[in-house]
């Protein structure tokens, strides 16, 4: 029995009878120094220790990144504010055939029935044509193209898209003269679709059209500079 209380130590507590071992309290003062030891000297190593990283490409590229979404901020909410007025659709019939409901925009049958034409403008070679209408808008994107590969790009690119029109509902497989894309919203669409996730769909087309067409760019380049090599090795 003493060799039992000298290997063990009761302790009684409010949960009941604790026993602690001897091993069990090395292990604890062990540690003990480790525990109590201030957290600014258990990592003042590391903290020492650490640099600042130089700046890379892909932070300036972020950076160059931003600056452009802050340009380009503008110039989406004036096109969002356009939409979200012209949006104001009703179901309304033919005044010229019977029995017909037809997009007065595309038909321009009723001079009164259309609304005047809008262009917003970021410079020569981006802008967005807003044509409204009592129960149909239809909006036409001029995408920037600064080069010639940028422009077959964005031509195979949007006939990619057009060609699958029916999987878009308010793709137009033309666009207008002068314009790369067209959309057309219809009373329908607004009735059966949430009025500002179509134009938030307008809007997410316009951000991402930019950055694909770099993209695809610069895989392009990327490739062409791959085979130039692989060529010019035979030499």
């Amino acid at each position: 029995m003493e060799a039992l209380k000298g290997a063990y130590q009761v302790r009684r507590g409010a949960g009941g009878i604790v026993r602690d071992s001897p091993a069990a309290g090395r292990r604890h003062r062990d540690r003990s120094p480790a525990l109590l030891r201030p957290r600014s000297v258990q990592r003042g190593s590391s903290r020492t220790s650490r640099k600042r990283e130089p700046a890379t490409s892909a932070c300036r590229d972020r950076t160059a990144a931003a600056t452009m979404t802050a340009t380009l901020r503008p110039y989406l909410n004036a096109v969002r504010a356009t939409l979200q007025a012209a949006l104001c659709l009703e179901n309304f019939s033919s005044q010229v055939v019977e029995r017909h409901n037809k997009p007065e925009v595309e038909v321009r049958s009723s001079k009164e029935l259309l609304l005047q034409p809008v262009i917003i403008s970021r410079n020569e070679k981006e802008k967005v044509l807003i044509e409204g209408s009592i129960n149909s808008v239809r909006v036409s994107i001029a995408v920037k193209q600064a080069d010639e590969i940028e422009k077959i790009l964005c031509h195979k690119f949007m006939r990619f898209m057009m060609m699958r029109a029916e999987n878009f509902f308010i793709l137009r497989r033309k666009p207008v003269e002068g314009y790369d894309i067209s959309f057309l919203i219809t009373n329908f669409h607004t009735e059966q679709m949430y009025k500002h996730k179509l134009v938030d769909f307008v809007i997410h087309f316009m951000e991402e059209i930019d950055k694909e067409i770099s993209e695809m760019k610069l895989s392009v380049n990327a490739r062409a500079r791959i085979v130039a090599e692989e060529f010019l090795k035979n030499f």
